[in-house]
């Protein structure tokens, strides 16, 4: 059989029957994933943090509000190999959070909460475990995912980020600081101190409406960022409510100094 392609070239083309397939097979499964609200994207967010922390030789993970351990989970499954220490306050969450980490020579959990100083704070336990904070939540939060309803509290102990970089001999400079505490991260990031501008990767929630109350909002804690020295790098699609707006999106923020 004769090619069609211009001088008789028999190469294959975009237009060719097995790409053909190959994107029709993606779009059948594209929509089957969009008729069960499940989003895909072109490349796992995993994937391009982990190359982000190899390209910046950032080898330690400072993981703080781990859950059960999902974002550990992810980064070793996309190839980080480095350290990680997760902090998580709950006592379900840690339990399965250290049954994990206890199989991991390189990942440590600790159960405790991260704020502004040390001491002890009530946190507010939420019936899907993930959404617990110890901020309230707002009706924003609540009309978007009623299965993240507060369901008990329960007393907690607190650290901050310069002690854990303290008491775990961390280099700022080769450390991602991961903060997903559910509107607390304004806290979080006040009990880091001098060591914003210091460490080499920050990821932040950013909400763009109050999901709890008197969180700060992603314009804030972009000019914060911004005003010490880091530039975003990704962001990641969160949340959005049932009108479509989107609520919320993870960054991941770089130092401009690396760059």
């Amino acid at each position: 059989m004769k090619s069609h392609e211009p001088g008789g070239n028999a190469h294959m083309t975009d237009q060719s029957l097995t790409n053909r397939t190959r994107e029709t097979g993606k779009l059948w499964l594209r929509r089957a994933l969009q008729r069960a609200d499940i989003e895909i994207g072109r490349g796992p967010y995993a994937s391009r943090l982990v190359k982000t922390l190899q390209s910046r030789r950032l080898d330690t993970m400072l993981d703080i509000g781990a859950n059960v351990g999902q974002y550990a989970v992810l980064t070793r499954s996309a190839g980080f190999s480095g350290t990680i220490i997760s902090c998580e306050p709950l006592d379900g969450a840690f339990d399965e959070l250290n049954q994990r980490a206890s199989r991991d020579e390189c990942w440590t959990a600790l159960k405790t909460a991260v704020g502004a100083e040390p001491g002890t704070a009530t946190i507010n336990v939420s019936q899907n475990s993930f959404s617990s904070s110890i901020r309230d939540m707002t009706a924003a939060h609540l009309d978007t995912a009623p299965q993240s309803r507060y369901i008990a509290t329960e007393e907690v102990p607190v650290t901050t980020v310069r002690d854990l970089v303290t008491s775990h001999d961390l280099d700022p400079a080769r450390t991602l600081l991961k903060i997903d505490t559910q509107g607390f991260e304004g806290e979080v990031l006040r009990g880091a101190g001098d060591l914003i501008g210091q460490v080499g990767a920050i990821q932040l929630e950013l909400s763009f409406v109050e999901l709890y109350d008197g969180q700060l909002l992603f314009d804030e804690l972009v000019a914060r960022m911004s005003a010490d020295g880091y530039r975003i790098q990704q962001l990641e699609p969160g949340i959005s409510d049932r009108n479509g707006r989107m609520l919320q999106v993870d960054g991941l923020f770089v130092r401009l100094a690396d760059d």
